[in-house]
C-alpha cells in the first residue's frame, strides 16, 4: 500500500516538471529573435598618387685605375749606379730617378766630336782645290777627270761632316739616357732593380711605374640590354636628359659610406666585350687627398635623366600576388577596394618608382592590407609616413621589381 503511495506521488512531480518546462518553452516562443549587429566597416589608410618630378640613376659596380700610368724603363744598356728617389713617393715630371753608368756614353760622345773636327779640317783644303782646278780647267792645265775628282772629293766630305754631326747628337742623346727622369707626375710604386744591376733598353720588365692618381678614373660596366633600355626611355619621352647634370656621377666605397666629391661621366664606350656583353662608362673623379687608390671595388651612381610625370608608392602598398607579380589595392569613388596589377621599374629608396596601373589621384592603400579584399568597403584615413596612421600595420613587399 505504500508502495503505490510513493510511485503515485513520483508521477504526480514528474508531470508538473513537464507542465512548467513546457511552459517556458511557450514564453520564449513569444519573445521576439534579434539579430546580429551589422560588423563596423574596416579603416585603411590611403595615399593619393600624384606625378612629382625626379632624377633616375643608376648603381653600377666598378673599378678605379690610374688617370695616367707609366713604366720606367732604360733606353740604353748600362750599370745602374744610383736609385734617386723613395719608393711610394710621389715624383715630379722630368725628376731623375735612376742613373746609368754615363763613361761609355761620354766617350762615343767624345769619339764622335773628334771624327767630326776631323772631317770639318780636311773640308778647306779640299773646297780651295776645287776651286784652283776650275780656274785651271779652261787653260787645259789639268783635266776635266781631276776636276771631277776634287769635287767628288768635296762632296764627300760635306757629306762625311754631316754623318759625324748626327753621330755627336745620337750619342748626346745616348749619354742623355743614362739618366732616367719621370715621365710624368704621380705616385711611384717599388724598384724593380737597385744599384749594381745590369739592364738592357727597352728590357720587358720595368724599372718602376708612376700611376697618376688625382684625378682618377673609375671604370663601370653597364650591359647592353640596360642601355638600350635607357636610351628607348628618352627617345619615348619618359625620361629627359638632365642638361649639365646629366653627366655628374658620385662613388659609393667599399664601406658603404658615400665619397664626398662628385664626378663626371668621362666617355661611353662603343665597343661591346663580348664575355660579358657590356660596354665600359668611364668616370672622373678627383681625388686630392689620395683615398681613391688603383683597383678598389666601388660603386658607381650614374644619372639616367629627369622624369617629369614619375608615380612614386611606397614599397609597403604594393604586394605579390600567387603568380609573383606586383599588385596594389585602391579605394574607388565609391569607398570600395580594387586591384590594380603594376609595373614597376625600380626602387627609389623607400618607394617603387610604377610605370603602368596607377594613375594620378588613385588613393592607393598603404596601411591596413591585411583587413581588407577586393570588391569590400572601407573608410579612408590619410596616411602618415611617420608613422602615425592608425590603420593598423601594412603588409611586407615581396621580392625586388621587374622591370620593364
Amino acid at each position: 500500500m505504500q508502495l503505490n503511495q510513493t510511485v503515485h506521488e513520483q508521477m504526480k512531480w514528474r508531470v508538473v516538471l513537464m507542465a512548467l518546462f513546457g511552459g517556458l518553452l511557450l514564453l520564449g516562443c513569444d519573445r521576439p529573435q534579434q539579430s546580429p549587429p551589422p560588423p563596423p566597416v574596416p579603416e585603411v589608410a590611403t595615399l593619393t598618387v600624384q606625378p612629382q618630378q625626379i632624377v633616375l640613376t643608376t648603381e653600377l659596380p666598378g673599378r678605379t685605375s690610374p688617370y695616367r700610368i707609366a713604366e720606367i724603363r732604360p733606353r740604353v744598356n748600362g750599370l745602374i749606379q744610383k736609385r734617386l728617389f723613395t719608393e711610394g713617393a710621389e715624383v715630379q715630371a722630368g725628376q731623375v730617378l735612376y742613373e746609368i753608368d754615363p763613361a761609355p756614353f761620354q766617350a762615343a760622345l767624345d769619339n764622335a766630336k773628334a771624327a767630326l773636327g776631323k772631317a770639318e779640317a780636311n773640308l778647306p783644303s779640299i773646297r780651295l782645290r776645287v776651286e784652283r782646278y776650275r780656274e785651271l780647267l779652261p787653260d787645259k792645265a789639268v783635266s776635266q777627270q781631276e776636276f771631277d775628282d776634287a769635287e767628288a772629293a768635296e762632296k764627300q766630305m760635306v757629306a762625311e761632316i754631316e754623318f759625324w754631326k748626327a753621330m755627336v747628337e745620337t750619342a748626346r742623346i745616348n749619354l742623355g739616357y743614362t739618366r732616367v727622369t719621370a715621365p710624368i707626375s704621380g705616385r711611384i710604386g717599388k724598384s724593380s732593380v737597385t744599384e749594381g744591376a745590369i739592364v738592357t733598353a727597352y728590357q720587358p720588365m720595368a724599372l718602376a711605374t708612376i700611376q697618376q692618381l688625382d684625378p682618377i678614373y673609375v671604370d663601370v660596366p653597364q650591359s647592353t640590354t640596360e642601355l638600350l633600355r635607357l636610351k628607348r626611355r628618352l627617345e619615348d619621352g619618359r625620361l629627359i636628359p638632365d642638361g649639365t647634370n646629366q653627366r655628374k656621377a658620385t662613388l659609393i666605397l667599399e664601406a658603404g659610406r658615400a665619397y664626398p666629391l662628385e664626378g663626371v661621366l668621362h666617355f661611353r664606350d662603343i665597343t661591346v666585350d663580348p664575355s660579358t656583353g657590356s660596354v665600359t662608362l668611364r668616370l672622373e673623379f678627383p681625388n686630392p687627398k689620395g683615398l681613391l687608390l688603383p683597383g678598389m671595388f666601388v660603386r658607381a651612381v650614374v644619372k639616367d635623366g629627369l622624369s617629369e610625370q614619375a608615380l612614386l608608392v611606397p614599397q609597403q602598398a604594393v604586394s605579390r600576388d600567387a603568380k609573383g607579380n606586383p599588385v596594389a589595392l585602391i579605394v574607388d569613388r565609391e569607398a570600395k577596394v580594387q586591384q590594380r596589377s603594376l609595373r614597376l621599374d625600380r626602387a627609389i629608396g623607400d618607394k617603387w618608382l610604377v610605370t603602368s596601373g596607377l594613375e594620378a589621384g588613385d588613393h592607393v592603400i598603404v596601411e591596413g592590407l591585411q583587413k581588407v579584399r577586393a570588391g569590400a568597403s572601407v573608410k579612408e584615413v590619410p596616411f602618415d609616413a611617420g608613422g602615425k596612421s592608425t590603420a593598423g600595420a601594412a603588409q611586407t613587399t615581396g621580392p625586388a621589381a621587374k622591370t620593364n
